[in-house]
């Protein structure tokens, strides 16, 4: 965590230097402001960082090739009433909260779907009181 002051450009090498040892990270996309420190990444971690920019000369909405990916993302985050607000005081406990929720996620993801014949998502039907 930094200072709110801190442009995210000028905080990125403090939050690379903080990062544990990633042997299978190649390529990280970053927004067009990280393009100052493209090359310093690549000599100090060797990763390829690369910047996803706008075309230019267009105008309205564009869609920009993988950066929808972080987008869909955090708004995954704010179907979970925890991280809907940054109700957390410590930033551990938000990153077991992400965690946890990326856990729900993906376990959703692997269930298979909710057909009427498929008797493994079959919804038991509770019993009438009398």
């Amino acid at each position: 965590m930094l200072p709110a002051d801190v442009q995210d450009r000028d905080g990125a090498k403090t939050l690379f230097g903080r990062l544990p040892d990633l042997p299978r990270l190649a390529v990280i996309w970053a927004d067009g402001a990280y393009g100052a420190i493209v090359d310093w990444v690549q000599q100090q971690f060797g990763w390829a960082l690369t910047t996803i920019l706008r075309p230019l000369g267009v105008r309205g909405y564009v869609h920009l090739p993988k950066r929808w990916i972080v987008e869909r993302t955090f708004g995954w985050f704010g179907r979970y009433r925890r991280l809907s607000r940054d109700y957390e005081h410590n930033p551990a406990s938000s990153e077991a909260w992400i965690y946890l929720a990326m856990t729900h996620r993906m376990a959703r993801q692997l269930m298979p779907a909710r057909e009427p014949g498929n008797r493994l998502r079959r919804r038991r039907r509770r019993a009438r009181r009398r």
